[in-house]
């Protein structure tokens, strides 16, 4: 059985943003938040922590940012994947140095790559790292999938132990977890499918939903693995109108769109991504005040 990193909900936590870059203060104030509310793990510099338009310096920084604040309190994941293999194992090695429990690596994108391209790509990362590696497949985003076939291939090398599925397919899943069994989990890559993919042996979720409801979103796991199946299902339930509303537009613009809502200050989107527009802005608000987030 490969090592577990978490179970539950790891939160794939925004970035906030001033005029100067990355605001560190209201960073903290999120990481502790997150910690306060049951977030089972912190997911640093990922898609919703907009990596793609960061700097090298600043992914850095950030990151060693998370590990120090979180001080070992519950596990740090961060996100080093892209589209180039000497760079994701450059950037990898420099997570493991600062202390990270393990590595998010996103599939290449634009440049894309074959099913063997993928076992060459990761096999290169996993050989130059002792850091457990969670692969990430979200074909919506990058064009790529990881069929279940590499899955068990990739699933035999020793430090790649998971992986956050975002296909949107449980067929897909269920296939990856006959396959590949206690040698390779699943985390949720979808907000609206966690008490799905537990159901085929998944063991929590990589969440944006969790930005603004972690203990919520962490009770939806430990409610499912506690025998509670039926309370995980009706807050899966009634989560979807919120998580629609989170996704209704390009993630991460609403989830930062519905922080500073609740109080937080994380700022714009960075360009290309924009502000949320007004409709969307009303569809959110009338959502947070419905589940009770905001009054």
């Amino acid at each position: 059985m490969k090592k577990i990193i978490f179970k539950g909900c790891g939160t794939a936590i925004v970035t906030p943003f001033n005029e100067s870059g990355v605001d560190f203060e209201e960073f903290r104030k999120l990481i502790e938040f997150q910690i306060e509310n049951k977030a089972d793990s912190i997911i640093v510099c990922g898609t919703t922590g907009e990596s793609s338009t960061m700097t090298l310096e600043e992914r850095k920084q950030t990151i060693k940012f998370a590990v120090d604040t979180v001080n070992k309190r519950i596990p740090v994941i961060a996100g080093t994947g892209g589209n180039c293999t000497a760079s994701v194992i450059e950037f990898t090695k420099y997570a493991e140095s600062i202390g990270v429990d393990a590595a998010l690596i996103v599939t290449p994108y634009y440049n894309k790559t074959t099913q063997d391209g993928l076992v060459a790509h990761y096999k290169a990362i996993a050989k130059e790292t002792s850091l457990p590696i969670i692969l990430y497949s979200v074909p919506s985003r990058t064009g790529v999938n990881i069929n279940p076939s590499t899955c068990k291939k990739l699933s035999e090398i020793e430090n790649i132990v998971a992986i956050k599925e975002a296909s949107g397919n449980l067929s897909q899943i269920a296939e990856i977890a006959n396959l590949c069994g206690d040698e390779l989990h699943i985390y949720s890559g979808n907000d609206d499918q966690i008490t799905p993919i537990l159901a085929v042996g998944g063991l929590g979720v990589i969440s944006v939903l969790s930005n603004v409801a972690p203990e919520f979103t962490h009770n939806i796991v430990s409610d499912f693995q506690n025998g509670d199946i039926s309370k995980s299902i009706s807050s899966q339930i009634k989560a979807i109108p919120l998580i629609k509303a989170l996704f209704c537009e390009v993630n991460p613009i609403p989830v930062k769109a519905a922080l500073n809502m609740l109080g937080y200050h994380v700022g714009s989107p960075r360009l290309p991504l924009i502000e949320m527009s007004d409709d969307g802005k009303n569809k959110l608000k009338s959502e947070l005040l419905t589940f009770g987030l905001i009054k």
